[in-house]
């Protein structure tokens, strides 16, 4: 059995925001971190105060964090960018919003006081004899705090309040992970005096500074009553900050929208999810049986919230059992049957579309970013400024078109219309030209769905609608939307600027036309497209014999095996460039000790060479990597590095690889990948240094051996989700049992109600057991669907039961 903790977070957009540059404007980007940890970075959005970003992340990790923090920054190109403002939420109330946070908040002032980390170790324990009693305090070290000073470290002491002593332990130079080692004693003579609140020990770490004020580092109190009845207090205790000063600032710094989703999940064995995943195999396999089928329940049962989470779970569920493609095509097929006007067909976000969408993005990723990538990089790379819309038209803009003096607004459209066309016909030949390299299991849904919208809307006055129902997936949903943010899908590292965001909307409007077979052209309120109508109209011809020739393929195609070989062992799970730490270069300059590399990383090796085409590549295995961590920017004066840590053999310590990346996104990504390739290997440490041993010490802990412990834990499960993400069924099945334990009474009244109440009695004295209707009809899918929930709650039960016996009771005072 294991726990997974699954935070979902998406920063939609702010408002409002103060304006930081002469401009007048600022270039917002936002920091997202968990415990004081950079997870992940949005795009900067350029000269706005009310930024779009809508970007989102899916973050696996133990369940012990304590707060998520959003981060607005104002980029700048010279200098430090500047701090806007930060929301903190904590992980309890997060986790009180059962539906999940989806709000505007304000953003609060960054006060230094607040922005505390990291943890101390300590030993309490009260001496007491006929004629005194006495506080010994054993400080022995610390990890992860803050860095206050300019070279990326601190100089921490512990200064220690109790019974109006003060004492002080000596100061520890440059370094986050100190170790003191020092016990502190105080006299508790008299201390049943003072007030309750003040019969205390207060712990507190700073950073001493030579000039100006110590910078505060983070405390931990204790209340001394319960030290008297236990033999000792020991161990890692989180640092906190100084009581919450902030004033309420009205929104004067603007807000931010943001969605923020948490589950936690106890995952079961395998066996407990078989009768589940046997329940949804039938229902697809099997022919359908009246109108209450399994994926009735399924799509009545789950709300328009969680429909596109269900979605997801069952799309990966059904992959994993090879059965995908006819998963999809029964939801199709219901869709297609229940629909009575063709203009309206898929066109709702039912459970069939948002399946189908969750199918395209992760079998057809990487046809889709082998499809658009070249002329979205160009469009970025050329920055043209076109305008169609004569509202919308500024001619003071059009100077960097010409340098010949002013342009015309009938010239700007026509330079315009020849930029546009250019880059439509490119993006047509593109899509219309890659019948061939479309995944097989995306081709076989859509000669599916080409075969049950024939059938349903037959004759020549329907001959458009199978081909609209297949376009409908591919260009609107798929296609289009990539062109209009390339940034959500993996297209570009950045989002675009206004003027390129201005063609992609262009080209993505006509993309959608082409999509809808060109019926809505020369109607409604653009007509300022026009010029584009006859190229749209040209290729709506081509589309139709793109896609007669997209479905035409053998209908005994394996699909399921198809679909599933985009997580066979050996496919490359990354690539691309990264900078490798030469080993041997220990003394040299830092900028000439990084050499650009190549890397490879599949489930069996992590790989590099000088470049993508050279034979000759190192290779290191998997199963050697003991841990995949961040470093310290003081390591090397370096930012956005990370450290693999492999192990050869049983003996201690190992070889360490340091890798820069180009950015902290690009960073959390071949941390979480290489985490991920790993996280079952045998020899995983639980700690390690995040610096580097240089000049016969760690830059981190300053400790002289080489192969001593690490300082810091290791952060093994920390990963961030993605469309690549391996199958993990499981999983899948228990966030799909969730959803419908949720929806369990309504599953009861809605189906055990009215014909089925006289099957009631029988079914709950049988304890839900199909065996006991031998000789008779057998179950409905609603009472199978109810059996296989209740079975799965009462194991959950029996282990949190047997959770409860086996966890001793421990006091904790803090």
């Amino acid at each position: 059995m294991a726990r997974n903790t699954a935070l979902y977070f998406r920063l939609v957009e702010g408002k409002n925001l103060p304006a930081k540059d002469v401009s007048g404007t600022s270039d917002p980007y936002c920091i997202v971190k968990v415990d004081n940890e950079v997870v992940a970075r949005t795009a900067t959005v350029w000269r706005d105060l009310n930024p779009f970003w809508g970007e989102e992340f899916t973050l696996h990790l133990p369940l012990g964090f304590h707060t998520l923090s959003f981060y607005v920054m104002d980029e700048d190109t010279i200098g430090h960018d500047d701090v806007i403002g930060k929301i903190s939420l904590s992980k309890e109330y997060i986790a009180s919003q059962p539906r999940g946070i989806d709000s505007w908040i304000n953003l609060s002032r960054v006060n230094p006081d607040e922005e505390v980390q990291g943890e101390i170790y300590l030993e309490l324990h009260i001496m007491q004899d006929q004629h005194k009693s006495n506080l010994h305090c054993h400080v022995l070290e610390a990890r992860d705090l803050a860095p206050r000073d300019i070279s990326g470290t601190s100089d921490p002491f512990v200064r220690i309040f109790c019974n109006n002593q003060t004492l002080e332990t000596s100061v520890i130079k440059r370094t986050r992970f100190p170790r003191w080692n020092e016990v502190l004693e105080f006299d508790l003579r008299g201390i049943e005096e003072l007030d309750p609140g003040d019969q205390v020990i207060s712990i507190e770490v700073w950073d001493w500074d030579m000039v100006g004020k110590n910078d505060f580092l983070g405390r931990v109190c204790f209340p001394l009553e319960p030290l008297h009845r236990n033999p000792a207090v020991t161990g890692w205790f989180r640092l906190l900050p100084f009581g919450n000063s902030e004033e309420e600032n009205g929104g004067k710094l603007g807000s931010l929208r943001v969605r923020v989703i948490l589950s936690e999940e106890r995952i079961l064995p395998s066996v407990y999810y078989q009768n589940l995943i046997q329940l949804l195999v039938e229902s697809v396999q099997s022919p359908d049986q009246g109108d209450s089928t399994v994926l009735d329940l399924l799509e009545e049962m789950c709300s328009a919230e969680s429909r596109q989470e269900m979605a997801v779970k069952l799309v990966k569920i059904f992959l994993g059992q090879g059965l995908a493609v006819t998963f999809l095509d029964k939801l199709n097929m219901r869709e297609v049957n229940r629909t009575g006007d063709p203009n309206t067909l898929f066109r709702s976000n039912s459970l069939a579309s948002k399946s189908m969408e969750q199918y395209m993005k992760i079998v057809g990723m990487p046809f889709l970013h082998e499809v658009l990538r070249p002329i979205i990089s160009r469009v970025f790379e050329e920055k043209k400024y076109v305008e169609l819309d004569p509202c919308k038209i500024d001619q003071n803009r059009s100077r960097r078109i010409s340098f010949k003096g002013s342009v015309s607004e009938q010239q700007i459209r026509e330079s315009s219309v020849e930029f546009l066309r250019g880059y439509l016909s490119d993006i047509i030949d593109a899509i219309l030209g890659s019948g061939e390299r479309c995944p097989p299991g995306m081709r076989l849904c859509f000669k599916q769905l080409h075969k049950r919208v024939e059938e349903r809307f037959p004759g020549p006055a329907n001959q458009d609608v199978k081909y609209a129902a297949i376009s409908g997936f591919l260009f609107l949903r798929f296609f289009a939307p990539a062109i209009l943010t390339p940034k959500l899908f993996h297209l570009r590292e950045q989002h675009a600027d206004p003027r390129t965001a201005r063609t992609l909307l262009l080209l993505a409007k006509a993309v959608q036309s082409i999509g809808n077979l060109g019926q809505q052209l020369g109607h409604g309120k653009e007509q300022w497209m026009s010029p584009l109508h006859p190229l749209i109209q040209q290729s709506v011809g081509r589309l139709r014999d793109y896609l007669d020739k997209l479905v035409d393929m053998e209908s005994d195609v394996e699909c399921g095996h198809t679909s599933r070989t985009l997580f066979h062992p050996s496919v490359t799970i990354k690539e691309g460039f990264l900078h490798k730490r030469k080993a041997e270069a220990v003394n040299l300059v830092t900028r000439f000790t990084f050499k650009k590399r190549y890397f490879w990383l599949s489930s069996q090796t992590f790989s590099y060479s000088k470049s993508p085409d050279w034979q000759v590549r190192s290779s290191i295995p998997v199963h050697r990597i003991c841990a995949v961590e961040r470093v310290d920017e003081n390591a090397f004066q370096q930012p956005n590095m990370m450290q693999i840590i492999t192990q050869d053999s049983e003996a201690q310590g190992g070889h360490v690889m340091y890798i820069q990346c180009k950015n902290v996104n690009e960073l959390n990504q071949w941390l979480s990948a290489l985490r991920k390739v790993s996280l079952c290997n045998q020899r995983l440490l639980p700690t390690y240094h995040p610096g580097a041993y240089r000049n016969a010490h760690w830059t981190c802990c300053l400790q002289n051996e080489r192969t001593v412990r690490g300082c810091s834990r290791t952060h093994l499960a920390v990963t961030l989700g993605d469309w690549s993400d391996p199958l993990d069924p499981d999983a899948e099945a228990q966030v799909l049992y969730r959803h419908l334990l949720s929806a369990k009474d309504i599953l009861r009244n809605k189906y055990l109600e009215g014909t089925e109440c006289a099957a009631v009695g029988k079914l709950e004295a049988i304890g839900h057991n199909d065996k006991g209707f031998e000789g008779s009809t057998p179950c409905s899918p609603s009472k199978r669907l109810l059996s296989v929930i209740e079975d799965l709650q009462k194991a959950h039960q029996a282990f949190e039961r047997r959770e409860r016996e086996e966890t001793p009771n421990h006091s904790q005072c803090t």
